[in-house]
This record gives structure tokens, sequence and C-alpha cells, in this order.
């Protein structure tokens, strides 16, 4: 038994060196010459904002979450509230506040390279798991090994959830295929780490979006018109906000994350109690997502700040609102951040290995995909992550290109959620040919 308290387990105190350590990422990427001023033409500052917290979970400053020993050699679970605060009511707030002033028929005119590579990002996954078992076992006939409920194949199986929908299909997909639970964590860290690294890769591109845009011939036409429009009605709205403006920008962010809430509440159980009458038990489990509050929380709220665009509060953007959901979208980055510790890396190689072959194939489909339709980066970004990330983490890639297409990460995103147990269910089928061929 491990004491693995880390130095700072007050979330007041933590809270604060986050936010310092952001302060501090701003101040620095403000600097007109020298060091810094090259540093951040290589390295984006959204990235920085996600790795400084990692480095101080990995020094052991701080935690997601530990485990005490008690004087009568009792462990005592802890957690932190960080992230649960920065994605259940933060998160919800800044989409509101950044899709205002959103142009929703520019959206549209995103057109349909934007699903084509999320769809894309899907079949990756899909088609990734069983290809990693076969290489893998190749090397590490191990690894891919076991039988009946320890069977590696049946616990990837809740990684192809996760990586395809979320949490709610994740958790479907541990009922489905029956993975020994006692060994469920060794598959949550492999989803942790591999999903974090593949996060913090894509937003090391963004800041290499122009080169990579060139590489790809991509027509970003669509994009940057967005991106104008906005632009100009944020030009055309401008104004220094004033502490009626400001309060009145917080009360529609908090209120209609009040009001998700409370939709959530309602819908979720209600959903939750429908789909558990469905006879078939493979029906049943991919409409899982429909029971699942934060599901409906970030719909509720993307649909209600829709709604708002076609109204006088879009004017709000000239006042900030888009920089306030930058804030609250910081914040969430480096909640994120602190659940990474580097050192996990090599806890567990094998699975690791599994998930890294894993995510580079979808990595290269993606690449390819995007290479022959001549896609922008972002469509390749925001795609691939609104498959691994789903909605708490799409929207921060989608808000690192411009804060107007935050929107777009949240749309595809549940996507995911719609189609993300039936395609996991086709990967497991893969996968456990693939564990009985190797």
């Amino acid at each position: 038994m491990i004491d693995t308290t880390p130095f700072f387990t007050d979330d007041t105190i933590v809270f604060g060196l986050l936010m310092s350590a952001i302060a501090l990422i701003f101040y620095t990427e403000s600097r007109p010459t020298g060091f810094w001023h090259k540093f951040y033409k290589i390295v984006p500052g959204l990235f920085m904002a996600y790795m400084i917290p990692a480095l101080f979970t990995t020094l052991g400053w701080i935690a997601p979450d530990w485990k005490t020993l008690t004087p009568t050699g009792e462990l005592t679970e802890h957690s932190s509230n960080l992230y649960y605060v920065a994605s259940r009511y933060l998160l919800p707030a800044a989409l509101v506040l950044m899709t205002l002033s959103i142009d929703l028929k520019a959206v549209v005119n995103l057109g349909w390279k934007a699903l084509i590579m999320f769809f894309t990002g899907t079949l990756g996954i899909v088609i990734g798991g069983p290809i990693a078992i076969l290489l893998i076992s190749l090397v590490s006939p191990e690894t891919v090994g076991g039988i009946g409920p320890d069977a590696v194949w049946r616990g990837l199986s809740t990684l192809a959830g996760s990586w395809i929908g979320g949490g709610a299909n994740q958790t479907a997909m541990l009922e489905i295929y029956g993975y020994n639970q006692k060994l469920y964590g060794g598959m949550v860290f492999v989803d942790i780490v591999v999903a974090n690294i593949w996060m913090a890769l894509l937003l090391i591109g963004i800041g290499k979006s122009d080169r990579i845009n060139k590489w790809l011939r991509a027509d970003t036409t669509a994009i940057e018109t967005l991106k104008d429009k906005v632009s100009t009605f944020t030009e055309s709205v401008k104004r220094t906000p004033s502490l009626t403006d400001i309060m009145i920008m917080i009360g529609i962010a908090f209120g209609t994350v009040s009001f998700a809430h409370l939709g959530s509440s309602y819908l979720a159980p209600f959903f939750s109690e429908y789909v558990a009458t469905f006879e078939s038990e493979t029906t049943k489990n991919i409409f899982t997502f429909l029971g699942s509050s934060f599901f409906w929380m970030i719909s509720i709220a993307t649909i209600i700040a829709v709604g708002l665009s076609f109204t006088k509060a879009k004017n709000y953007e000239g006042a900030g609102a888009s920089k306030f959901g930058s804030v609250f979208i910081y914040i969430l980055v480096a909640s994120i951040g602190m659940k990474m510790d580097l050192t996990m890396i090599f806890d567990n190689t094998g699975l690791i290995a599994i998930g890294v072959v894993w995510m580079t194939i979808h990595a290269v489909l993606l690449i390819a995909v995007a290479k022959l339709i001549r896609a922008p980066y972002f469509f390749l970004a925001v795609g691939s992550q609104a498959n691994v990330g789903g909605a708490a983490s799409a929207p921060i890639v989608a808000a690192a290109f411009h804060p107007s297409l935050a929107s777009v990460g949240v749309i595809l995103a549940v996507f995911g959620y719609a189609i993300g147990t039936i395609a996991a269910i086709a990967c497991t089928i893969l996968m456990e040919l693939a564990a009985a061929t190797a």
C-alpha cells in the first residue's frame, strides 16, 4: 500500500497554481522579441496550458486523485473537483459565450469535408484496434492474450467506446463484453495516456496549421470566410465592456448552464428508463448515451446558444463574449492537463504500445484522406478529437483555431455519441477475430 498524496491537496491552492501558470504563459507569449517570441512560434500557448499542469502532476505537486495512508494502515481515496467543475460548469458556459456570434449558415457552408473527416476518424478507430492487436501479437503475444472476462480484447472494447463516443459509450462496452472490472483500471489508464498525448500533438499542429494546410493543398476558403464574417461582425459591434455588459454576459452564460443542468436532470433519467425497456440488449446499449446527463447538458446549452445567436444577444460579442469563453476554455485545458502523469507512460508498456499503434493508424488514415480530399487541418484535428476526446475536448481544439469554431467541435462530438456504441461493437468483433488469429 502506497500513500500517493501530492504536495498540494487543497483545490483552492491548486486552482491558484494553475491560473498563475496560465497567466505566465500569456505574459511570455505576449513578448514581441527574444526567446519567448521564437518559442511560441513553434509551441502554441494552449499546448503549454495543457503541459505545465501535466508537469506539476508528474512532479507530485498536484494530482487529480490520490490515496492517503491512515495511521491504522488503511488507504483513503481522495480526488480533486477542478476537472468536474471545469467540464460541467465552465465548458458549457464557454460554449454559450463563443456561440453567441455564430453564423449558422456559414457553419453549414463548411460542407461535406467536415463530416468526411469525422467519419474517417471513426473508421480509423474501428480498424485500428484489430490491426494493433495483430501487430503487437507479432512481438508480444501475451500482451494481447487472456481468456474469458480477462481477455484483453474485451478490455480494449471499452477504449473503442471511449474513442468513438465518450464515457457513456465506454461504460456500455464494459457491460456488453463483461471485462474483468478489477483490470478495467488498466484500460482507463491507457485511455488517459494515449488520448492526452494525441491531443497534445494536435495542439502542437495548430501552431503549424498554415504549413500543414499548404502540404495538404487544402482549400480553407469556407473556414476563412466564417472567421472573417465573425471578425467583421465583432469589429462592427466592438465596445469597451461596462460592468453591466459583463454581468449580463455572465448571467446569459451561467443562466443557460443552469437550465441545461435542469433539463439534463429530467431527460437523462427519462431516457435511461425508456432505453431500459428495449428487449434487444444490442439496441439497448447502442442508445445508452441518451441516459448521459453530460450529453444532454452540452446539447441543451449548445441549442440555446444557437437560438440566442439569432437575437440581439449576439451583440455581446462586441463586449468580448468569446474572450470570456476563452478564459473558461484555458481553465478546462489546465484541468485536463493535471490528469496526465507523464511517468504513467512507463507503467504498462504493453497496453500503451497497443494504444499508440491504434492511435497511429487513426492518425495515418486521417492524414491520407485529408491529403486525398484536400481537407484543412482544422477538419482533421476536430474530426479526430470529436471521436477521441468527445464533447469535453473537441471544442477546445476547434476554438484554438478561432473562438467562433468551438460549436463545430460540439456538433461533431454529438455525432460521436450517437454512433459510438454501434461502431465500437463493430471494432470489438474485429478485435476478437484478430485476437483469435494471434
